[in-house]
């Protein structure tokens, strides 16, 4: 079925777990996770980047989520992922996106803030769901490039202001991830996420590039009030790797057999994540 970002994410904050956001660009991607939430009973969550729209077309993923979440028995929510642009958030509020994500988190406090606010009113008024980031993540995301040196951790304090003023229903933070692939093993600051869950209890906190994470800091992140965490590159690395290891070894060239192999990869790395997230069995939570 389909929901709003809000319908999951408050479930996901009084429950105490989170809800995994996983990136779509093609059918075969779009199936795998709605087999892993299926099979896992999970409420699930799709991403689209603005690279991704740009890859498929706004109107072929429109119409396969609209199918995938009216054929599923689980909650289904269609995410835009750093939209960056005021036409491209109202493009996908009018071709049925269910939440929209408003990143401005390269203006300033103020002007973030004003940026969501004018999202939020239009989001708002056609029942649409919008998540905001405060702070920058650094790592390499489709049409998101931000060097290290950019990069800044949440202000607590910058929260509480953002919250109180916008009203958003979601709130991206920085507490030491990055979008992409990992050089070395990240270290999260959740003394940084305690605090700000503690200020802003109603707020869902979103964790962006969670993709190789250790299993136990998405543990912990989870006990101390994430309720959505964003997977894309642990998906792209299945399904490249599951397509490689199959073209080495076989000499079939029926496109249907040579996704299949990355299909399955693709659903049990989501299985893995749901469960890890602990939104196993809350899809009627």
């Amino acid at each position: 079925m389909f929901v709003t970002g809000k319908y999951v994410l408050d479930r996901a904050n009084k429950g105490n777990y989170a809800v995994g956001a996983f990136n779509i660009n093609n059918m075969e991607i779009l199936q795998s996770i709605i087999a892993a939430a299926e099979e896992k009973q999970a409420p699930v969550i799709l991403q689209t980047s603005e690279g991704a729209i740009k890859y498929a077309g706004i109107e072929y993923i429109a119409a396969m989520v609209k199918v995938a979440a009216e054929k599923a028995s689980v909650p289904v929510v269609l995410h835009l992922d750093h939209g960056t642009t005021y036409d491209t958030i109202m493009k996908c509020i009018k071709y049925g996106w269910t939440s929209v994500m408003i990143d401005g988190s390269h203006l300033p406090l103020d002007e973030n803030i004003a940026a969501t606010k004018d999202i939020i009113k239009v989001a708002h008024a056609c029942g649409v769901s919008v998540e905001a980031e405060l702070g920058r993540l650094g790592g390499i995301e489709d049409n998101i490039n931000v060097d290290e040196k950019d990069a800044r951790f949440t202000s607590p304090d910058e929260a509480v202001k953002f919250v109180a003023e916008t009203g958003v229903d979601s709130l991206a933070i920085a507490i030491g991830t990055a979008h992409g692939k990992y050089k070395g093993v990240p270290k999260l600051d959740f003394e940084r996420l305690q605090t700000i869950k503690a200020l802003i209890p109603d707020t869902p906190i979103v964790l962006h590039g969670a993709s190789g994470i250790p299993e136990e800091d998405i543990i912990k992140s989870t006990k101390l009030g994430v309720n959505k965490i964003n997977i894309d590159t642990d998906i792209r690395l299945a399904f490249t790797d599951a397509i490689r290891e199959f073209v080495a070894t076989s000499d079939a060239f029926d496109p249907r057999k040579v996704m299949a192999p990355a299909k399955e990869a693709m659903k049990k790395v989501v299985m893995g994540k749901i469960e890890m997230f602990g939104s196993t069995g809350k899809a009627n939570d």
